[in-house]
């Protein structure tokens, strides 16, 4: 039988990684837009993660022809009214180099209490396959914005984010000890058995 090729609507080469060591016990062959020759830019201009994340998923389904997965995940920060939220990868502008998102964000909370200082990553993953089946999974992970950047793991604001049950930084932990807790591995997970019933 041979392997079901899905598609991934990322370019970002840190969550094929990701999605391939957790998809590495299906009959599954994951593969990029880079890696499917597809430069479509979709605009992400959805209130929610679930909005973005569907379609993405729906318009590169449509133009690969195959079942394509899409997540769409961010960070909210109670003390700044959930923002940056769903406009994470957009905060201060796509430009913006991230030391200098987490300096506005630690401005932001320069007087908030540690306790007040809550957030979590949110992940939707949605997939859509080319016969019009849906699928839509969610995860969080919890934390709190920490006073300073630590860690060269991982990516995007996960170096300002100090997960408490581990003692460090989602930046300081292994790629292995992120997977088992991160918002989007709970939700690639969740995706994963979504996926066993329907292939």
């Amino acid at each position: 039988m041979e392997r079901t090729t899905i598609l991934f609507a990322t370019k970002n080469k840190g969550k094929i990684k990701e999605i391939n060591a957790i998809l590495a016990d299906m009959d599954v062959n994951v593969v990029s837009m880079e890696d499917a020759g597809i430069t479509a830019e979709v605009v992400e201009d959805g209130t929610t993660f679930e909005e973005n994340a569907m379609k993405k998923a729906v318009e590169i389904m449509e133009i690969s022809g195959k079942i394509t997965l899409s997540d769409d995940s961010g960070l909210e920060i109670d003390a700044m009214g959930k923002a940056p939220g769903v406009y994470s990868a957009r905060f201060m502008g796509e430009e913006t180099p991230y030391p200098e998102r987490f300096a506005a964000i630690f401005e932001n909370l320069k007087d908030v209490p540690e306790e007040k200082r809550t957030a979590r990553f949110v992940s939707c993953i949605a997939a859509a396959f080319p016969d019009g089946r849906r699928l839509v999974s969610y995860d969080t992970v919890e934390g709190i914005i920490g006073w300073e950047a630590k860690g060269e793991n991982g990516f995007g604001y996960d170096p300002i984010f100090y997960v408490p049950e581990k003692g460090k930084y989602m930046a300081e932990l292994s790629p292995a000890e992120k997977n088992a807790i991160s918002h989007r591995g709970k939700a690639l997970r969740k995706m994963k058995e979504l996926l066993r019933k329907e292939l």
